[in-house]
């Protein structure tokens, strides 16, 4: 719920971690961190309120708001014993942002702000150290003429290279005062000449100045982009958090650094992370200099090391979850900044909340609705190589986002999103030095990620770990030449465009393409789909043509299959027969071919009834129209011109004109209206008479041989029930006579699927001549909304991106519409008949959103290709979950 206040600042010690939407995820944490006693530097948050308000006002910042910042200042200045703006022992603050949901690199901030030509000799009273102040001073002058007065870091940063390149130095720490004094005077007359204005001396209007850009960065593109992929809303506003800046950069007692509770990459139990001595919180997250494992600071400072191990620990049983913690160390003095929920690969975070459940910090309920998402849960699905020849081995860095993938070599974000629409299909590595927050579309757009700069915090690697991307950070083997578009590492040279296959879990880079397999489910998988399978009471099935599919399912832990697409059954070896099928001209001829296809339709559905070992087997009979079995009407226009002008005796000739006769007969202006499904079925009885036939005698073969066998026959495209009464009396007819010469009874059912807006506004009538519904919502929802699957990705792109539609209604079932027409069918059949099965088998049976949605109808079962079962099978379970927590 969102609270709200008139009560704009807030102290850190004033708030606590169930205020995120007015504090923000990270105001909210400092205030919790601050309330369990962690050393935290003292500071506010400006709530999200503000943010909105912002906004309303025209992005002018509310009136009395600064005054309200300035004497929560007061009682920062008294904690910390020092004064925002006072030349002699300045208090020096940060400025970060705050969402109510973690969105790592897409806001800007601000460091050591309150330092001005006059306060930074107060600095250096203090410290006793100039570099380090001007250095302070430096940064900035730069992050604020950055971020408040738009003119660009990378600017600065030129400069800053080429005083190093003046000076015969490559580091920043080997820039002495002086000139590191003399930088700060060309970067303030850099900001007057590239924006008109001066830095500001004043360090009020500083606040203010950031504060405002903070908020200004809510819109901007990254952040745009970041929560529309994240499906986070525009209108949740930032918070603002200030706080008392602590120097890393002070000396060799003091630095700054990131870690984690557990891995995030595999989630093991043990601490995970990096820093840097005499360095700033953004030189380890930036990735420019390559930091120490954390486990390195035990040797350094064991007094301190042991009081973070302690903090990390408290801060777990505290929230009960892995916890990421940013923290500096000032003159030997451990200060924690921040902690938050950490990103974590989808193997992590199964393996953390196993572990968590078996440490007794949560419970499974917990663990299926709060700590896995389907996403994370696909995750752990990645592919891995087959192959790892040494001798393709390129070059090696860390490994920041585990997987496998192969593709071709990018080196700018806009190649790679360019390149990814012009071919969707395209498989792309995105190389660079480093990732930013403004590479996030590109690295989207590729199979994988490579940077030879920054370590496992950098942001690439969160992007990788957040998205699932597999990526290798600080490879510094490899050297880029942007303007020769090549890479290059142990003397070989690759060109953008040569392929290149990225082991993210290993962190090897290999020239060329390597083979890859889906990986091996982990033992915590398995344990966390069984407490999701004891949770759910949704069914979890799966669509599956060929007994290898249904072997797949079941071993992905399907209970039946929802759809078996007869169709599939008369491609490759079969085609011929169905082709004579189709071009019969006697009844006679037409049976003859029926008779070859019914024993090879038997036996397929032996193999797959012998695989499900008595489980349910749903069987949709034949759906598509004829023609689909033909070749296309140019290409045999094509062929026939083409023999006639070659040899007009070729004994090809005559066959291919009856097809295309045949064809140019059967052409429709709409196939997908037009004579398929049971229409059908209808118009020529003999096909699915011939393939009941085949399903109840396969039943009664495999029953024989002793195993039970429930067959559910499905007939498609119905739109009024006196089709499905005229289809059925024919086919119940054939199912009994087959079990008759079998002498075997089976335990068969007749239903339908519900595909035409009709059928789901007649569904009373048509539920008291059957016994299930399954929803074949691909097709219902084209036909609701009047739209082509096959032609609606020219436009529905657009429709998404403006809003016009909330989401692609083929991916997600459109609630409203589609949704209310499946409601009133699901409401109106089971009055009509209580023990009416209903499932679902369009591809929206494997979409979270879409499973909650058939939970929340009261259906039996959702269906949805093999790879989809795990996740349809957590999805079900955790939409139990979330309608046992609203129903209470």
């Amino acid at each position: 719920m969102h609270m709200s206040s008139n009560k704009r600042v807030w102290l850190f010690q004033e708030g606590n971690a169930g205020m995120r939407d007015l504090l923000g995820g990270k105001g909210a944490n400092l205030a919790e961190m601050t309330n369990i006693g962690l050393p935290v530097p003292p500071g506010f948050t400006i709530t999200t309120e503000v943010c909105n308000e912002y906004y309303t006002n025209g992005k002018v910042l509310p009136a009395g708001l600064m005054d309200e910042v300035r004497a929560a200042i007061g009682t920062v200045e008294a904690a910390m014993g020092r004064t925002f703006g006072d030349p002699e022992d300045p208090l020096l603050v940060s400025v970060r942002s705050g969402a109510k949901f973690s969105m790592p690199g897409m806001m800007d901030t601000i460091l050591n702000l309150g330092l001005t030509d006059q306060t930074i000799e107060g600095l250096i009273a203090r410290t006793g150290n100039a570099r380090f102040a001007y250095d302070a001073y430096r940064r900035l002058i730069m992050m604020y003429s950055d971020v408040v007065m738009d003119v660009p870091k990378e600017q600065y940063e030129h400069l800053f290279t080429e005083l190093k390149k003046q000076l015969g130095v490559t580091q920043d720490t080997e820039v002495g005062a002086d000139d590191l004094k003399r930088l700060c005077e060309e970067f303030k007359a850099h900001t007057r000449a590239n924006s008109g204005r001066d830095f500001p001396q004043d360090v009020n209007l500083q606040l203010e100045g950031a504060i405002e850009a903070v908020f200004r960065s809510w819109m901007n593109d990254r952040a745009c982009v970041y929560r529309k992929s994240e499906d986070i809303a525009d209108d949740l506003g930032t918070a603002v958090n200030v706080q008392s800046m602590v120097f890393g950069n002070t000396g060799d007692d003091s630095g700054t650094g990131v870690a984690f509770t557990r891995s995030p990459a595999t989630g093991e139990k043990t601490l995970y992370g990096e820093f840097l001595m005499n360095a700033q919180g953004e030189d380890v997250v930036a990735g420019i200099r390559t930091p120490m494992d954390i486990k390195v600071l035990s040797d350094m400072n064991a007094a301190v090391y042991a009081e973070f191990v302690e903090i990390a620990k408290v801060l777990e049983q505290h929230y009960r979850e892995m916890q990421d913690i940013e923290f500096t160390i000032e003159n030997g003095r451990l200060y924690i900044l921040q902690c938050r929920a950490g990103k974590r690969t989808g193997t992590a975070a199964v393996k953390i909340a196993v572990d968590m459940v078996h440490e007794g910090l949560i419970t499974r309920e917990e663990a299926i609705s709060g700590r896995i998402t389907p996403k994370s849960l696909q995750q752990t699905m990645f592919p891995q190589f087959t192959e790892k020849p040494k001798d393709q081995i390129l070059a090696k860095g860390m490994n920041a986002g585990p997987g496998a993938a192969s593709g071709q070599i990018v080196l700018s974000s806009a190649d790679a999103i360019r390149l990814a629409e012009e071919d969707p299909n395209a498989a792309l590595i995105l190389v660079r030095e480093e990732t930013n927050p403004d590479d996030l579309a590109g690295m989207l757009a590729s199979r994988a990620v490579l940077t030879s700069r920054g370590g496992r915090t950098s942001h690439a690697a969160l992007v990788a770990r957040q998205f699932g991307i597999p990526t290798i950070c600080g490879c510094d083997d490899i050297s880029i030449d942007h303007r020769a578009r090549t890479i290059s590492a142990h003397g070989v040279t690759l060109k953008e465009g040569d392929w290149i296959s990225i082991d993210g879990t290993e962190g090897i880079v290999y020239t060329g393409q390597l083979p890859s397999e889906a990986p091996k489910v982990s033992a915590e998988v398995g344990e966390l789909l069984q407490w999701a399978d004891d949770i759910r009471s949704l069914g979890v099935w799966a669509n599956a043509d060929t007994p290898e599919q249904a072997a797949d399912a079941l071993a992905k832990g399907a209970e039946g299959i929802g759809l078996c697409r007869t169709e599939h059954m008369f491609l490759g070896d079969r085609v011929p027969l169905v082709r004579k099928l189709i071009l019969a001209d006697t009844e006679d001829a037409r049976q003859h071919a029926l008779d070859q296809l019914l024993p090879l339709q038997r036996k397929d559905f032996v193999d797959i009834f012998r695989v499900m070992q008595g489980r349910p087997v749903t069987i949709r009979l034949i759906d598509p129209p004829l023609h689909e079995f033909l070749p296309k009407e140019s290409d045999l226009l094509v062929e026939v011109t083409r023999l006639e002008c070659a040899d007009p005796n070729d004994a090809r000739l005559s066959e291919l004109r009856r097809m295309l006769d045949a064809v140019q007969s059967m052409h429709e202006a709409n196939p997908m209206l037009g004579l398929r499904g049971c229409r059908l079925s209808i118009y020529m009885p003999g096909i699915v008479q011939m393939q009941v036939a085949a399903i109840i005698g396969a039943a009664c073969e495999v029953q024989k041989a002793g195993t039970r066998v429930h067959p559910e026959i499905m007939i498609p495209l119905v739109g009024h029930v006196n089709e499905l009464k005229w289809i059925k009396d024919r086919l119940e007819k054939t199912a009994q006579d087959t079990m008759k010469s079998e002498g075997v009874t089976v335990d068969y059912m007749f239903g339908t699927m519900i595909e035409i807006p009709r059928a789901a506004l007649t569904a009373a009538e048509i539920a008291s001549e059957t016994t299930f519904f399954s929803f074949g919502t691909n097709d219902l929802t084209q036909m609701t909304y009047g739209i082509s699957r096959d032609d609606a990705g020219r436009f529905m792109k657009l429709y998404v991106d403006e809003n016009i539609l909330p989401g692609d209604p083929t991916e997600s079932i459109d609630r409203d519409g589609v949704g209310r027409l499946m409601s009133m069918c699901v409401n109106d059949a089971r009055a009509a008949n209580p023990s009416l099965q209903i499932g679902i088998c369009g591809e929206h049976g494997g979409d979270p959103s879409s499973i909650e949605f058939c939970h929340s109808l009261g259906m039996n079962y959702v269906s949805c290709s093999p790879k989809r079962v795990p996740i349809a099978r957590l999805a079900a379970a955790q939409a139990n979950l979330a309608k046992a927590d609203r129903d209470k």
